[in-house]
C-alpha cells in the first residue's frame, strides 16, 4: 500500500466530483505492479502494453463509482521520468481516473490536452 492520507484523498476526490455535479459512491483503489496491469490490460482491453491506471466505470446516474486498477511501479517510473515527487505523481493518476469517471475523456483529438488541465486545477484544489 503507498503512503497517502486516505481521509485527505477521500474528501479531494469528493470536491472534484462535485466540481462536475457528481456525488461519490462506491471506488476501489487496487495498487498492482507492471506484470498484474499488463495482464489486466491484456485481459479486459486487449492491449498489450503498460499503463499507469486503468479504470473501469460502473457510474449510476450522478453517482461516479468504479476501480481504478493503478500500477505503482509506472508511477515511480513516471515520476522519475518527469522529476517529480512519486506522492504527487501518485496523485495525478489517482484524479486521472476520478475525472475518466466524470466523463472526461483523452483519446480524442484534443482530449489529452482537456484532460491534463482538469488534472491541474485538480491538483491545485488539494
Amino acid at each position: 500500500m503507498p503512503d497517502v492520507d486516505q481521509e485527505m484523498v477521500r474528501r479531494w476526490v469528493a470536491a472534484v466530483a462535485a466540481t462536475y455535479g457528481r456525488r461519490v459512491g462506491d471506488i476501489a483503489y487496487v495498487f498492482v505492479d507492471d506484470e498484474r496491469i499488463l495482464e489486466v490490460n491484456r485481459q479486459f482491453l486487449r492491449h498489450d502494453y503498460y499503463t499507469d491506471i486503468i479504470t473501469f466505470d460502473y457510474d449510476h446516474g450522478d453517482t461516479i463509482s468504479g476501480d481504478l486498477i493503478i500500477s505503482l511501479d509506472t508511477v515511480r517510473t513516471n515520476a522519475e521520468g518527469m522529476g517529480v515527487e512519486y506522492g504527487r505523481e501518485l496523485l495525478r493518476v489517482i484524479i486521472h481516473g476520478i475525472l475518466h469517471l466524470c466523463g472526461i475523456n483523452d483519446k480524442g483529438p484534443g482530449e489529452r490536452e482537456q484532460m491534463e488541465a482538469a488534472e491541474n486545477r485538480a491538483l491545485a484544489m488539494l
